[in-house]
Parts: structure tokens; C-alpha cells; sequence
């Protein structure tokens, strides 16, 4: 015999009215929603990524770029004169030798040695970097009075010129624009930025900073439609490319490739290498002292 709670039916709980199931389906759908589910959100994110990405990038080549100028400067003015003189030198040894033997191929080696030392510059370049629009330059000024000449100043820039371009290249890069008038204030202010800290100007650097900061605020970049997206990472990605190019140019260069053999002491590098062909004039002088005693 069964009891009565068995035999009595159970009841199901009272239907839903049609705004009760609604909402109940939204926050049950907000809840488990996911933040993949939103693919523009996520791609606005990574547009923001390349972004920052291109412009760290865009600072380290420029860094470099500096580095390998200021640098090829200094081996111009160090090493310039060295390098002549063993031009003449070989001229010299292979006239010497053709004058000895006669031989027609002495003689073309003669000819061509003599073709790859540099010739007299006219009166014109002799005085293009002595003049500017005041007149002589104090270095040409004190070589014709006989005064000691200024050694060459050193440009490369120190940490803190490098600390203060990293900082005002990140707050005012033009692709951090949302407008096209915005874009032409900061290429025109970054070019006053790259400008300053090509010579080191700290000072100037500062005073760039100061001005920034004292500067129309940007307004906050607004959500971008999905196409725009996509073509914004597309530009990206090409300008990416381009830098990658620049950058190999610049590291596998004569320049840059020396540079980045001793990136902490370069002018120790350019103290060895001066000892190297010191030591070759050295050589060639007595090569060709020999040549024109016997």
C-alpha cells in the first residue's frame, strides 16, 4: 500500500511572465560572455599594440641612425688623414717600382694606384666648410693666424639626451594623431626633436619637453570601425617593413658594422684601428725607402 505523499502529484513551480525570461536570459547571456566574443574590442587592442610596438621600434632605429653618423664623423676626422696617406704611399711604392722595372703592367698598377688617390680639391671646396655666412669659421680662423686648432666636438648624445628624446618621441609621435592637423603638429615638432638630439642638446631637448607638455592636449582617440582597423594595422605593418629595411642597411654598413663592435666604447675602437694604420704608413714608408734607395 502506497502513502499519500508517494500517490501525490508534484506541482511545477509558476510559468515565467515574458519580461521575467527576458531579462533572466540577458544577465545569463552577459554573464558567460567572453571577452574573444567581442573581435572589434580585441582588434582595437591590437591596433593600440602596433602602435606602441612601431614607435619603440621607430626610437631604437633613429637611436641607431644618430649613433652611426656622429660615429662616421668622428672616423672621417680621425682616420681620414691616415687613410690618405696610405693612398699616396701605395701611388708612390707603385710608381717607384714601374720607374725600376719598366714592366707595362708595373706601370698600369702605377697608373691606377695613382687614379684612386684623392685629387687637390678646387679653391672653391678647399673653402666650403672653412666659410659660412659670418665669415671663417674660428677653426679656419686659427689655422691661418697659427693659434692651436679646437679638436672636433664630440656629438654623441649623452644618456640624458637620450632619456629625454625617448620620452618626448613617445608622448608626440605623429602616429599617435587622430586628425591630420594633429599629425602635421607633431611631425613638425618631431623634427624639431630629432634635430636637437642629433647635436645633443640637452638644453634644447628640455625645453621641447616644457613646450609639449605646455601644448594643446590631444583629444582621446575614439573606437575605430572594424575596416579602418584593419587597414590601420595594415599601414602598420608596412611601415614596420620599411624600418626593417633602414635598420639593415644601417647595421650591415661599414659604419654600423664597426659601430656595433664595440657599442659602449667606440672611441676605443677608433683608438685601435688609428694604431693599425699607423702601423701600416709605418710599413709603407720603408717599402718604398727601400725602393727609391736601391
Amino acid at each position: 500500500m502506497t502513502t499519500p505523499e508517494a500517490e501525490t502529484p508534484q506541482t511545477e513551480p509558476p510559468a515565467q511572465e515574458p519580461q521575467e525570461r527576458a531579462a533572466a536570459n540577458e544577465r545569463s547571456g552577459s554573464e558567460g560572455r567572453r571577452p574573444e566574443e567581442r573581435p572589434e574590442e580585441r582588434l582595437e587592442q591590437a591596433v593600440r599594440n602596433a602602435e606602441q610596438a612601431l614607435i619603440e621600434y621607430e626610437i631604437a632605429v633613429e637611436t641607431f641612425r644618430v649613433e652611426v653618423e656622429n660615429f662616421s664623423r668622428l672616423h672621417h676626422q680621425k682616420l681620414g688623414p691616415m687613410y690618405a696617406r696610405l693612398d699616396e704611399l701605395d701611388a708612390q711604392i707603385a710608381e717607384a717600382r714601374a720607374a725600376r722595372t719598366g714592366d707595362p703592367e708595373d706601370l698600369r698598377r702605377a697608373h691606377e694606384a695613382r687614379a684612386r688617390v684623392m685629387p687637390m680639391p678646387a679653391v672653391e671646396e678647399l673653402f666650403h666648410d672653412w666659410m659660412d655666412s659670418e665669415g671663417l669659421r674660428p677653426e679656419a680662423a686659427a689655422m691661418l693666424t697659427d693659434q692651436s686648432v679646437r679638436p672636433p666636438q664630440r656629438v654623441r648624445p649623452s644618456d640624458e639626451a637620450r632619456k629625454l628624446y625617448r620620452e618626448l618621441a613617445r608622448k608626440a609621435h605623429p602616429d599617435l594623431a587622430d586628425d591630420e592637423t594633429e599629425r602635421n603638429r607633431r611631425d613638425e615638432f618631431i623634427s624639431r626633436v630629432n634635430a636637437a638630439y642629433a647635436r645633443g642638446d640637452e638644453a634644447l631637448l628640455r625645453e621641447l619637453g616644457e613646450e609639449w607638455a605646455a601644448g594643446p592636449v590631444p583629444a582621446e582617440r575614439q573606437p575605430s570601425p572594424t575596416e579602418e582597423l584593419y587597414a590601420r594595422l595594415e599601414w602598420l605593418a608596412q611601415r614596420k617593413e620599411l624600418l626593417t629595411v633602414v635598420a639593415r642597411e644601417l647595421e650591415e654598413g661599414a659604419i654600423g658594422s664597426m659601430l656595433r663592435l664595440a657599442p659602449d666604447d667606440p672611441d676605443r675602437l677608433l683608438d685601435e684601428i688609428a694604431e693599425q694604420l699607423l702601423a701600416e704608413v709605418a710599413e709603407r714608408e720603408a717599402e718604398l725607402a727601400r725602393l727609391l734607395g736601391g
